[in-house]
């Protein structure tokens, strides 16, 4: 396992081991510790379907497309809170998804709600468009998640293919979609936090919306040993064949009675399906001018609907849950802690999950970031939040929150 700190803090902890020698006051050392399991009484497996794409001035120097899309400026503060292409509001405002801060905030709340690991919406592996950014941010992901124990999967966006072909980036779109799985097998699926199911790694795809013919994921799959165990969205796995082995739920217009097919019809024919939950849905793309007509939405009621998408993940005895999603603020279906709806979302997934956490413990882990931002020169007290990272990591909860108190 790989046990890191920042490079800011690893280079004072080397200087304060120096000082010491010298006699000069000691710095405060930092004791790395390996994560541990999180006992569940739910068997199911969680993951999160992550969003990697978020850009923040701060860090890197400009407002990214999913805070503006084309009517917002994060700039215009507005009571308060900057101006963003949501109807919800993050807890910890907008924010840049390759900044470590929030990475570490995003992680250790998943982990202390039963969540196994991460899904990531993954846009190939090419310098097209604002891919390369995206690639650079989920890589910044998975580096974290040996130091959390989570895992990782992909969801692979295939129609990128197309737009990497026509940029002359590859001969054609099936090179462009053998060369993003390429780089998986080269770079994802020997990680030893990637998810295997049936010894074989998994591998999700939001469609197909561009390969959809079995014959296009038969050339994709060639080079690939072991093939992934691969899943469609649901209702799409016949545009795969037999290069499919089941299919994910998602989340539309009529929902419940939606799952409920799902879970009755069509999980049933395969040897693998993954069930979802999800908060509610209300898109901003329209009124973000992006024109995206989506002529339906789903109310959250508070609670309510993350409340009855659980009770129906229970009720079909699902194995594998994706929650849909973690941050997809232009949609509305985040449940990362948001201004509007609080820790609630990750209460009722540490409830379905068994764990014995509570919001307290989830509100030690936004501490620790409110400190990692109000501090961020203060080099003694970044080694501390580091140790604060690993106790929680390690589920020292109580040593967390001692050395917090110490902090503040």
């Amino acid at each position: 396992m790989k046990i890191t700190l920042s490079l800011f803090a690893a280079a004072i902890f080397l200087a304060g081991c120096k000082d010491t020698a010298t006699n000069s006051p000691e710095v405060f050392r930092v004791t790395p510790y390996e994560p541990a399991a999180v006992i569940k009484s739910n068997p199911a497996k969680v993951y999160a379907h992550y969003m990697p794409w978020f850009e923040s001035k701060e860090v890197n120097g400009k407002w990214g497309i999913h805070w503006t899309m084309a009517t917002r400026d994060p700039e215009n503060i507005v009571d308060g809170k900057r101006e963003i292409a949501s109807h919800f509001y993050p807890l910890i405002g907008p924010y840049s998804s390759i900044d470590p801060d929030v990475i570490e905030y995003h992680l250790l709340l998943m982990k202390l709600c039963g969540i196994d690991g991460v899904l990531i919406d993954w846009y190939g592996s090419y310098e097209v468009s604002d891919y390369k950014q995206n690639l650079d941010n989920s890589n910044a992901l998975v580096d974290r998640l040996d130091e959390t124990g989570l895992t990782f999967g992909i969801v692979y966006e295939e129609y990128t293919a197309e737009n990497v072909a026509d940029q002359g980036k590859a001969d054609s779109d099936i090179d462009a979609a053998k060369g993003d799985l390429a780089f998986m097998h080269q770079n994802y699926f020997p990680n030893s936090q990637y998810i295997y199911l049936n010894e074989r790694p998994i591998l999700l795809t939001f469609g197909p919306r561009h390969f959809q013919s079995p014959s296009d994921w038969t050339q994709i799959f060639a080079d690939t040993e072991p093939k992934p165990l691969f899943l469609t969205l649901w209702y799409e796995s016949s545009e795969a064949g037999n290069n499919a082995q089941g299919e994910f739920a998602w989340v539309y217009r009529n929902h419940l009675a939606d799952l409920d097919n799902f879970y009755n019809n069509r999980a049933p024919q395969f040897e693998h399906s993954m069930g979802s939950a999800y908060p509610g849905f209300l898109d901003y793309y329209d009124l973000g001018g992006w024109n995206d007509q989506i002529d339906w939405s789903i109310a959250h009621n508070g609670t309510g609907t993350l409340s009855a998408t659980l009770k129906k993940a229970t009720e079909a005895q699902v194995s594998i849950l994706q929650l849909v999603t973690w941050n997809d603020f232009g949609e509305g279906t985040m449940i990362e802690p948001t201004d509007e709806f609080g820790f609630s979302f990750l209460e009722l997934v540490q409830q379905f999950c068994g764990v014995t956490f509570t919001v307290d413990d989830l509100m030690l882990v936004y501490h620790l970031y409110l400190l990692r931002k109000k501090y961020p020169d203060n080099a003694t007290i970044q080694l501390k939040l580091d140790q604060v990272f690993y106790y929680c990591a390690a589920l020292k909860l109580q040593d967390a929150g001692k050395l917090l108190n110490e902090i503040e």
